[in-house]
């Protein structure tokens, strides 16, 4: 996917890549990824709900998960979002300064979300609850932890959109490449919602 940030760079010559529909291709890849998440993320979100209350040892889910810690690093990748249409909107008028100051912005709530996340898993294992532990333990590491990798990858995808800026090659011809790492970031966001709605709400 990092290659999506860099593509204009390495071939000038394909700026513009409208398919038949007038759709850059790029975006068409993207959108195909995406698709191909949502079953991946679907699977698990399901394998959760499918065990969840079945474990035979504890802890359970109210015994320790933080909702209030949870519902802060929600509201940081939340705000995220926001800084990456700005982002946009700042290569789009080719306002680089303000373009630079955006995509530092998201990177950074994504980090800190990360941040959030290792405290979290951190604390569970003091607690007890590891990967091998328990269905709970066993499904929520795992759905965690991967929309966790999925915001470390856009967060060096924002870095690298980011030197990029720096090395003023990110100007108004390569929206393009902003808005590929924001449908990404965007999607991310919303299957977090999806998370943290079903697994921290949920009784």
């Amino acid at each position: 996917m990092l290659a999506f940030a860099l593509e204009h760079h390495r071939n000038p010559a394909h700026a513009h890549q409208d398919g038949e529909l007038g759709v850059d291709h790029r975006k068409v890849a993207v959108w195909v990824f995406l698709a191909s998440e949502c079953f991946f993320f679907g699977t698990l979100i399901a394998t959760y709900l499918a065990y969840n209350g079945r474990s035979v040892v504890g802890p359970e889910p109210h015994q320790i998960l933080n909702i209030p810690l949870t519902t802060l690093s929600t509201f940081d990748l939340l705000m995220s979002s926001l800084l990456m249409v700005l982002a946009l909107a700042a290569v789009q008028r080719d306002d680089r300064r303000q373009a630079r100051l955006w995509l530092f912005g998201t990177a950074l709530f994504g980090l800190i979300f990360l941040g959030f996340q290792v405290y979290e898993f951190t604390h569970f294992v003091r607690e007890g609850l590891t990967l091998q532990r328990n269905l709970f333990g066993s499904t929520f590491f795992v759905l965690t932890g991967f929309h966790g990798g999925h915001v470390t990858v856009g967060v060096i995808w924002l870095l690298a959109l980011l030197i990029l800026d720096l090395r003023g090659r990110l100007g108004r011809v390569d929206a393009v490449k902003v808005e590929v790492a924001g449908l990404y970031w965007h999607f991310v966001d919303i299957v977090w919602i999806a998370i943290f709605t079903l697994v921290y709400l949920m009784p």
